[in-house]
């Protein structure tokens, strides 16, 4: 701990923030599934323990304060797309993730996932750092009801005067004067002053109970999609696309997040590279296949385990606090979801309490934009449409795609074509393809 500066206390806080930040998850995974048919009990259970099993490995075989959890925006593509909008059965859909998981480590054992990572230019890699960022600031103003859907304009600014976004905001103020100020748990200040102010408003419910014992359905997600003719019926001409999107989606967003946050630690080196690429990545790898098995949906590395690090953690001792709470959140689910609860606004389902975590994760990945050489077209070009793209998009995978098209489109524009990475090359036609997939789906397959 010492050669990174780091001690216990720092660590189990910082694990403690990422948690809180992050803890959503338990509560808006279920709802999402259970949509598309999955028990309610069975994914609220298993959602906490693919988090736990899987940070955990994270933090014991890399020594990385990242934490991992079923992935938002992931859960809705196996829920609406496949299960719903494909007619297909629900461990079918889950069979999808755990073939998409086990391409992925394929990749990772053969060197490939890493060698990308390495062919990504450096200036790229900041941009999806900012990009993130900004990503995670709208969803945060998005989840405290700041900022809002508006049909004519695509987003605008939300009613100030509402109990969820004064809640919000008051928070997000406490967070910013104590993180001025100096003061370490700022994060997890600010959440704990709008988890109080929401309760003592009645913007928040009090918890129902203390403990709440899995039941006799508590594991039924388990197992499912592992069965033979499940995974035979997922391997079909009709989900190649599917699964190939799904890829593509779980590939770079752990691509991203793992730079931005590995970044906002200090933890790269001079080439941009994190120690234990490779364990990481086969962590990772293996956690999307695990969480298919779950039936959870595809398990990924979070962002917000940017919360952890802007509250001093460095190694996995944070990422073993962060599993041991996922693991308690099984049996205290009524405790926990007064951070993580849903808060109705019109047709709008928010979450004003985690607000201030993630647009205080998002300022503080912003400051990464001082290191893009903005006097290089080569670097501030793609760069732009990085950091523009993911959250205009509301997809990580896409503004990294619209980045790489522009890096190679400017390259070749100031003749050193020569220079681009063969990788680089490579991932060209499988952008194409991920953007066309809804044409290919309708088309081809």
């Amino acid at each position: 701990m010492a050669e990174r500066g780091t001690n216990v206390r720092r660590e189990v806080l910082g694990g403690v923030a990422t948690f809180l930040t992050m803890s959503y998850i338990v509560f808006v995974n279920p709802a999402i599934l259970s949509a598309a048919g999955l028990p309610f009990d069975g994914v609220t259970v298993a959602t906490a323990l693919a988090a736990a099993l899987f940070t955990l490995a994270m933090g014991l075989l890399t020594n990385l304060p990242f934490a991992l959890a079923p992935g938002l925006g992931l859960n809705a593509v196996v829920a609406f797309d496949i299960i719903l909008a494909r007619k297909v059965p629900w461990p079918v859909g889950m069979a999808c993730v755990v073939v998409e998981g086990l391409l992925a480590v394929v990749l990772v054992l053969a060197g490939l996932r890493e060698a990308i990572m390495r062919a990504v230019p450096a200036s790229l890699k900041l941009a999806i750092g900012v990009g993130i960022g900004v990503f995670i600031t709208l969803v945060g103003l998005r989840e405290g009801g700041i900022v809002v859907n508006d049909p004519a304009t695509g987003i605008g600014l939300g009613d100030l005067s509402s109990g969820p976004a004064l809640v919000a905001l008051a928070g997000i103020l406490v967070a910013m004067v104590l993180a001025a100020r100096g003061v370490r748990g700022a994060i997890l200040y600010g959440v704990g002053a709008s988890t109080a102010l929401g309760l003592i408003f009645g913007v928040l419910d009090g918890p129902s109970g203390v403990v709440d014992l899995p039941g006799s359905g508590s594991f039924s997600t388990i197992g499912d999609a592992l069965k033979p003719a499940t995974l035979a019926d997922a391997l079909t001409w009709a989900l190649i696309p599917v699964i190939f999107s799904l890829f593509m989606t779980d590939f770079f967003d752990t691509v991203g997040t793992a730079f931005a946050v590995g970044n906002a630690a200090g933890l790269t080196d001079e080439r941009g590279e994190i120690p234990n690429t490779r364990r990481l990545l086969l962590v990772d790898s293996a956690a999307a296949a695990g969480g298919g098995a779950m039936g959870v949906s595809s398990v990924t590395t979070y962002v917000e385990s940017g919360a952890g690090v802007s509250e001093g953690a460095r190694t996995g001792l944070a990422s073993v606090a962060t599993a041991a709470l996922f693991a308690l959140t099984i049996f205290l689910v009524p405790i926990v979801a007064l951070v993580g609860q849903d808060v109705k606004l019109g047709q709008a389902t928010l979450h004003p309490a985690v607000a201030p975590a993630l647009v205080m994760v998002g300022a503080l990945m912003m400051r990464l934009v001082a290191a893009i050489e903005w006097h290089e077209p080569e670097a501030w070009l793609p760069a732009f449409l990085v950091i523009t793209g993911i959250p205009l998009t509301f997809s990580i995978s896409a503004g990294i795609g619209l980045g790489v098209f522009g890096y190679v489109a400017v390259m070749l524009a100031r003749g050193r074509g020569r220079e681009i990475h063969p990788l680089m090359w490579v991932l060209v036609p499988l952008f194409a393809a991920f953007f066309a997939s809804g044409w290919l789906s309708a088309h081809v397959f």
